[in-house]
């Protein structure tokens, strides 16, 4: 266990990103691989890693095309690491980067290696486009023949309606709905208002505009094809126009999810570099703070939990563990894949029905101090390359905790496929 006292501490040395840019805008013509690259480079640059060997690399997309089967090693190749730097890919979709800090943790917990390096990349711009598997079955035929007919007789089947793309899929294989439309179900159970939903959205732009302008993510932010700032971020915004806006999930007069108060779709790369404690003094580098707890759950939302709710176990189990009440904590990143999931979390973390029945607690976890949740903005604002995120939360919350020079944050990704990522960090208090 990371906290019993016997594992080597997993120290967070620091994170990098390239801006997160909406799908579709500025990287375009990025694939995974150029931007998780990209990250990388900037990791060896900013920490004096070049030509240096990492105990390992682990590094993830959601949206990943067959040609990206071994992205991590890729990438690594091309980002100025010595070549016997080892990579490994791995996927829990949204929570895939923060998943990585944990594998990467791991490792430097048990001794297995010094230091490495956790990521994620995804571009929604450069998606796969497949044809139907009928057209697919064509050319399998055609290229098991024999024989010239043998090659040409499966041709003859060719249809029109073989050439139509199968577009990447944004549905719960085991629902048919969309995350969107299932966290609109969780909204209504949870009574999540409207006026709740914009609000926190504005606040998500409002604070992250701030950091840019007071230089927080000057260190966390490497440009990237002339980009210095997530373009998603609208500094103009006001609650009466994120009012305005037309719910897009349930258009039959009770929705109330609208693009405005839900995460992009968002092209990007981030990655964080972990140690021992050892190595970073060996290196001369500062430990902005450490990985001390990590909970992965899933719920049963295909018949009766929200597909977004698992992190209010995971948190809850997680809490246990650490024995810490929610309020013990002095940041709280809460993935904001839409403002309706992040509030009714923290609404089921009150209800006392909820922690009783649910998560096997005697009284309620309680309220958080808002003014402490998402400080430098969230995934609404700062947008959300969906394997990317974890790492850009987790180099956000290590410098929040430097420059305190103590603490500790809470750390919550929900997942498709109804999982939920969570990690507490600290840091100890700076002489």
């Amino acid at each position: 266990m990371w906290h019993d006292g016997r594992a080597i501490r997993i120290a967070v040395v620091g994170g990098l990103r390239v801006p997160f840019c909406r799908a579709h805008t500025r990287y375009a013509d990025c694939s995974n691989q150029d931007m998780m690259t990209a990250t990388l480079k900037a990791i060896v640059e900013r920490f004096d890693l070049k030509g240096q060997t990492m105990g390992d690399v682990a590094l993830g997309a959601v949206v990943k095309h067959s040609r990206d089967w071994n992205l991590a090693r890729e990438s690594v190749i091309g980002s100025g690491l010595s070549l016997r730097t080892p990579g490994v890919d791995l996927q829990r979709a949204c929570g895939t980067s923060l998943e990585a800090c944990i594998l990467i943790g791991n490792k430097v917990a048990l001794g297995q290696i010094e230091a490495g390096i956790a990521g994620g990349t995804d571009s929604i711009s450069d998606a796969p486009i497949v044809y139907p598997d009928e057209y697919r079955s064509i050319l399998m035929r055609s290229h098991r023949g024999k024989s010239l007919p043998e090659k040409l007789r499966p041709w003859l089947k060719l249809r029109p309606k073989h050439f139509k793309p199968v577009l990447p899929g944004v549905v719960e294989p085991r629902t048919g709905l969309s995350m969107g439309e299932h966290t609109e179900i969780t909204a209504k159970e949870f009574q999540v208002s409207r006026e709740h939903q914009d609000q926190l959205a504005l606040a998500s732009h409002l604070k992250a505009a701030k950091a840019y302008d007071t230089g927080f993510y000057s260190d966390l932010v490497v440009p990237f094809r002339g980009v210095k700032e997530d373009n998603n971020i609208r500094r103009d915004t006001s609650f009466d126009k994120l009012a305005k806006l037309k719910p897009v999930y349930d258009k039959g007069g009770t929705g109330t999810m609208t693009a405005g108060n839900s995460t992009p779709l968002t092209d990007g790369a981030a990655a964080v570099l972990l140690s021992s404690e050892v190595w970073a003094r060996k290196k001369n580098l500062p430990v902005y703070a450490y990985l001390t707890h990590c909970k992965v759950s899933a719920v049963n939302f295909t018949d009766s939990e929200g597909l977004l709710m698992a992190p209010a176990y995971a948190v809850s189990e997680m809490l246990k563990v650490a024995n810490l009440k929610l309020q013990d904590f002095d940041y709280y990143e809460i993935h904001e894949a839409f403002a309706a999931q992040t509030i009714a979390t923290l609404k089921a973390w009150q209800s006392e029905q909820f922690c009783r029945e649910k998560l096997g607690r005697n009284e309620p976890l309680g309220p958080i101090d808002l003014a402490k949740l998402n400080v430098k903005g969230g995934s609404i604002a700062i947008g959300h390359p969906f394997a990317a995120t974890g790492a850009r939360i987790v180099a956000t919350m290590a410098k929040l905790l430097h420059e305190k020079g103590s603490g500790r944050g809470l750390i919550s990704v929900c997942t498709a496929g109804g999982m939920g990522v969570t990690a507490i960090m600290e840091a100890t208090h700076r002489a």
